[in-house]
C-alpha cells in the first residue's frame, strides 16, 4: 500500500468536475484507490463516492492505493490536486 496526504487548494473544493477528473484518472490504474477525509473514505473510481466526501478548500485528503501500480496511481491523483484540477 502506498499513500500520500494532500491539501485541497482549489477555491471550489472537490465538486462535480474535479470528482470526474479524479475518477477518470483512477480508472487508468489497476490498483484500488481510496480517498479519505475526516475519517470518511471514498472509492476513487466512483464519482458519487468522491463527491460525497465534500472536500472543501483547505481540507486534508489522504490518497491510498494498493496494487501493481499504486505509486503511479497516487502520484497521478496528487498531481490533479496540485494543479488545482486545471481550474485556475
Amino acid at each position: 500500500m502506498f499513500e500520500q496526504t494532500i491539501t485541497v487548494i482549489n477555491k471550489l473544493g472537490i465538486h462535480a468536475r474535479p470528482s470526474s477528473l479524479i475518477v477518470q484518472t483512477a480508472m487508468k490504474f489497476n490498483s484500488g484507490i481510496t480517498l479519505i477525509k475526516d475519517g470518511a473514505s471514498a472509492d476513487a473510481k466512483s464519482i458519487m463516492s468522491v463527491m460525497m466526501l465534500a472536500a472543501e478548500m483547505g481540507s486534508k485528503v489522504q490518497i491510498k492505493a494498493s496494487g501493481p501500480d499504486e505509486k503511479d496511481a497516487v502520484a497521478a491523483i496528487a498531481l490533479l490536486f496540485e494543479k488545482k484540477f486545471n481550474e485556475e
